[in-house]
């Protein structure tokens, strides 16, 4: 039966796809009893599908060997064939099914159940989370026993079918980045707003998404025909062929003009009246520099190195920062690269630095030890990840940004640390080049009082997704309130604009690198303001680009002045369309 959802549009375009059910133990299946001489078909149904989940994971540890895949890839794989090889699980379904006569899926649950109680009552917080790996284990068994693992290989024959569109009720950043390396078509969510890190990693990728859909995933069954229009809002499940062959053409019309926009590249960005532009990328992983150089980006303004720290069971040690950290200045060769130190905390967690101090428990983790508070709590480890940026500035042009500072005493700590930090460098003649050192714009106490960022820091860089969440009050990963999440608010508006002027009246450079700067319909408003760079996902950099050299950027200044004088948003909105 064809039906339709709405939610919030947070990246554009067309995907048209088969359903990809993403599932956090939330595990129900039917009980129903069997025959005494069904009991060995049973048992043989339940060692098939262990066999086949088993193969799923060897086919994984291929992938994990493919250059470019993620390096705790391996790790998981092996950890989870170890789990469905333990007797403890397995053997414990098959006595199930002897003596309760009972179905495998059932089973398999109660079994599970049984064996995650048993995890919760050990005292060490890392073992407790590995209940979460036995239920991924049960789920893959589940996905076979119900069938659904052959919808999955038939998916890869069929002509509409070459893309899969995750449903889910919520992604973490660890769950979002892990699809970087798979062939995903849309995302679609039950919660997550405009930045959530769902709708983030959807326009680093290019691919459609719609968040805020509420009921998606109880309303959805794996392997479902799906049209997700992430320009418009809307879900639609299981379509008639008019709707589908609509959606066709006009995914074929997104395409052609996607592909327009590559003639751009080796373009100068440039306003009409002459004034140069750069446009930097955001990166997460090291792999997606390639990218930014395919799109001609001016440098990189924004290496999230916290994805380094995710999806792993322990921290990625000084040499191993020093290889990512390199082999991206490499890509990029004389651009510069705007590397972040670790902004861990809030809705970004870390499984290795869950015994940390700020990743305990917090009443309210988006105001708790998060980014340079927990890094000024962990000198030693915030010293480990400066070694690897310093000893990296060697081979190209390094800039280091600090996150979420809000007072001097926290930017005199830091560049302290960062002094150590050389010392440590030059005892062990390890060779290092000068560093700018640069503070990020994300609180609102930091853009009310500007005076130590500029007279202690090289460059500033506005958060505009943070800044936005702590002026308004606004937690912008909670889907009950994501509506009110409002880039064109008068407040944050002006916060922006009084930052940019503050930096350009003592000559200091200063950018913009949170979802704002990526959307092309802001780029003539953030010109306007004075803005000359800019930071974005690769994606969405043509696009911006191409409004850069549309506009005049003096007629601009002139129009967005008068803009910034209103405090109603209607009134705003509305004189944003004419630019």
């Amino acid at each position: 039966m064809t039906f339709s959802l709405h939610g919030q549009a947070v990246s554009g375009g067309i995907a048209i796809g088969r359903a990809h059910l993403v599932s956090h133990a939330n595990l129900e299946v039917a009980q129903y009893q069997l025959r005494e001489r069904d009991v060995a078909g049973e048992l043989a149904r339940f060692d098939k599908a262990v066999e086949v989940a088993g193969a799923e994971l060897n086919a994984l540890r291929g992938e994990a060997s493919v250059p470019g895949a993620p390096a705790e890839l391996s790790a998981f794989v092996d950890l989870h064939a170890m789990i469905l090889a333990d007797p403890a699980l397995t053997d414990g379904v098959r006595v199930l099914i002897r003596e309760r006569r009972c179905n495998a899926e059932w089973a398999m649950v109660q079994q599970m159940q049984q064996v995650v109680d048993q995890f919760d009552e050990f005292e060490d917080a890392y073992l407790r989370e590995r209940k979460q790996d036995i239920v991924q284990v049960v789920e893959r068994v589940l996905k076979v026993l119900q069938g659904k693992a052959r919808k999955l290989a038939r998916r890869k024959t069929a002509a509409i079918d070459d893309e899969l569109i995750v449903v889910a009720n919520d992604l973490s950043p660890a769950d979002t980045i892990q699809f970087k390396n798979l062939k995903i078509g849309g995302f679609v969510t039950d919660l997550g707003g405009a930045t959530s890190h769902t709708a983030i990693v959807a326009r680093s990728l290019a691919i459609p998404a719609v968040v805020g859909m509420q009921h998606a995933r109880s309303l959805i069954q794996d392997d479902d025909l799906l049209i997700v229009d992430g320009t418009r809002g809307v879900l639609i499940v299981d379509p008639d062929i008019g709707v589908l062959q609509e959606y066709r053409l006009r995914r074929s019309a997104l395409a052609l003009e996607r592909s327009k926009l590559k003639r751009l590249v080796a373009g100068r960005s440039q306003t009409l009246d002459g004034e140069d532009v750069f446009l930097h990328a955001n990166i997460e992983l090291p792999q997606d520099a390639e990218r930014a150089k395919e799109v001609g980006a001016d440098g990189v303004g924004l290496y999230r190195t916290e994805f380094l720290f995710m999806n792993r069971d322990e921290l990625p040690d000084e040499d191993e920062q020093f290889e990512a950290y390199r082999s991206v200045v490499r890509v990029m060769g004389d651009r510069p690269v705007t590397i972040r130190t670790l902004d861990i905390g809030a809705d970004k967690e870390a499984r290795a630095l869950r015994n940390r101090a700020g990743n305990q428990a917090a009443p309210n983790p988006a105001l708790g030890l998060r980014a340079i508070r927990f890094c000024l709590a962990e000198p030693q480890l915030f010293l480990v990840q400066l070694r690897a940026i310093l000893r990296a500035s060697h081979f190209g042009k390094i800039r280091l940004l600090i996150p979420m500072l809000a007072h001097a005493t926290e930017i005199e700590q830091t560049l302290a640390l960062v002094e150590l930090a050389k010392l440590q460098l030059r005892e062990a003649r390890q060779k290092f080049d000068a560093v700018a050192i640069g503070g990020m714009i994300e609180i609102p106490a930091a853009a009310l009082s500007l005076g130590p960022f500029l007279r202690r820091l090289n460059f500033l860089s506005i958060g505009t997704n943070d800044l936005i969440q702590y002026t308004l009050a606004i937690d912008r990963t909670d889907g009950s309130v994501a509506h009110l999440y409002d880039p064109l608010h008068p407040a944050v508006l002006k916060l922006i604009s009084q930052t940019i002027q503050g930096a350009q009246r003592v000559g200091m450079p200063v950018a913009v690198c949170g979802e704002m700067a990526g959307d092309p319909k802001l780029t003539k408003l953030l010109l306007g303001m004075g803005l000359r760079e800019f930071s974005m996902h690769p994606a969405q950099l043509l696009e911006v680009k191409q409004q850069v050299m549309m506009s005049d950027a003096t007629q601009l200044a002139v129009r967005v002045a008068k803009l910034l004088k209103s405090d109603e948003p209607e009134k705003i909105s509305e004189q944003l369309d004419r630019l």
